[in-house]
């Protein structure tokens, strides 16, 4: 009878690697419910913004002057977007701690109960409580997206993956915003699409609540491999640990120089998006001369060729490398400004497919860029241990320059018109691609040393 053989080293970690690579169905699923569930959060957060040229009009029926009501509505939505970068930074931790799959579910049963809050409410007082409440708890759910990802996920394919999943807000948002305006072109009032976004949300909630798992082993399978080059691995960290101490997961991250780069860059480009997603329809409606629900169906150009864009940048981030992130970040924040500039000449009631092109611009050439930050860096930084609270400060501090995006915007235009907005937001974006410059060239001279985390 022949010795058994034993398997040499080299060949354990070659099949451990093989192992490790093989995609299952199960891990296609996963996918398949973060980004459908992903997706449903935007029926309890773009419906405002689809609605606020309605609400504006109810509003008005009831003695409040539509320019009152406009910087009242964009105040609600500045509190609102505070409230999300609050619970961001909350968030993110605790998500880190106590795990992803709680964080998403969370998220989305507090949505909607908020989101039917708000419809019920018939007042200011009641629209500020319930956006407030439906902000805050909605930021559970990217942080705990995150977090799943960087369990079932290996970093050699963070880029394409979490493209994938940012679609979840893009397609997703744009798909959310198709619909709402169907419902409004057939008589739907802005208390109906309110009640409709709620019920399609719960329908996803079910489903990711009886299918989704924390981490492939959950399901049988092998755990993948966290970039060695994340801010944990220099102290020997265990990224595979379930739980840690906060204050081990905030000092590696508060004390990279890049990070705090990506927190500078994810300020303007959130105020940029923040401001296209939530003024776009009132943008067309006031500006362009748009019906309501037209205006609703085709604000949602700006999300769906951002996702386009999200597809390509994923793509081209993991064959391009860390560096190549930053550099496609300064192409696309210069060629924003110059779409920025030009929507700022755009006169109002001429031609409304210029206004709208050149916005779907912005959103294929910003948005793209933008996945990068709170997706695949934020994995890059925190890997398995801390990703959730990478994404939560990256997001957060972006979240910060919302307030500029809702109340700020809201007064400008009223008092100064939409062309000077677009020269404010021109602005901020070229700041933002000189900050991407920045990160670019201290990549390019201080590449990270590569040890084994």
């Amino acid at each position: 009878m022949q010795p058994e053989k034993k398997a040499s080293p080299e060949l354990d970690v070659a099949l451990s690697s093989c192992a490790e690579a093989r995609f299952t169905a199960w891990h296609g699923a996963t996918i398949a419910l973060l980004v459908l569930g992903y997706s449903g959060y935007y029926f309890c957060r773009s419906n405002l913004s689809v609605v606020l040229p309605d609400l504006i009009q109810d509003l008005a029926r009831h003695g409040i002057r539509p320019s009152a009501a406009q910087v009242r509505l964009g105040f609600i939505a500045s509190v609102g977007t505070m409230a999300y970068a609050a619970g961001k930074f909350i968030s993110g931790s605790m998500t880190d701690l106590f795990g992803g799959r709680r964080s998403f579910l969370g998220g989305m049963g507090g949505s909607i109960l908020f989101t039917l809050l708000f419809a019920l409410g018939g007042g200011f007082p009641l629209f500020t409580l319930a956006w407030v409440g439906n902000r805050f708890v909605q930021s559970m759910g990217w942080v705990g997206l995150v977090k799943v990802a960087s369990r079932w996920f290996s970093y050699s394919t963070y880029g394409t993956v979490m493209a994938v999943l940012s679609l979840s807000y893009l397609f997703g948002d744009a798909g959310c915003r198709w619909v709402m305006s169907a419902l409004m072109a057939h008589g739907v009032g802005w208390r109906g699409v309110f009640f409709a976004g709620a019920g399609s949300l719960a329908a996803l909630l079910a489903a990711n609540l009886l299918l989704l798992r924390e981490t492939p082993e959950e399901r049988g399978l092998p755990s993948p491999e966290s970039n060695p080059l994340n801010v944990y691995a220099e102290n020997g960290a265990q990224t595979g640990e379930d739980r840690v101490r906060l204050a081990a997961i905030l000092k590696p991250l508060l004390s990279s120089f890049p990070f705090w780069l990506v927190c500078l860059l994810s300020l303007g480009t959130t105020l940029l998006r923040e401001t296209f997603n939530f003024w776009t329809p009132t943008y067309f409606v006031q500006y362009v001369g748009l019906t309501s629900s037209v205006a609703a169906e085709r604000s949602a150009l700006f999300p769906f060729f951002g996702g386009i864009s999200v597809l390509v940048a994923g793509v081209l981030s993991d064959k391009l490398g860390l560096n190549g992130r930053s550099l496609v970040l300064v192409g696309g924040m210069v060629a924003s400004t110059v779409c920025l500039l030009a929507l700022a000449q755009t006169p109002g009631h001429a031609s409304p497919w210029t206004p709208v092109v050149l916005v779907t611009l912005v959103g294929f050439l910003m948005l793209g860029p933008y996945s990068y930050l709170a997706g695949a860096m934020s994995l890059d930084f925190g890997g398995k241990r801390g990703s959730a609270t990478a994404a939560g400060i990256i997001d957060g501090v972006g979240y910060l320059a919302g307030w500029l995006s809702g109340d700020t915007v809201a007064r400008v235009t009223v008092a100064f018109g939409w062309k000077n907005a677009f020269l404010l937001l021109a602005g901020a974006s070229f700041l933002t691609a000189l900050v991407a410059l920045i990160l670019a060239t201290h990549q390019r001279f201080h590449a990270p040393q590569k040890t084994e985390a």
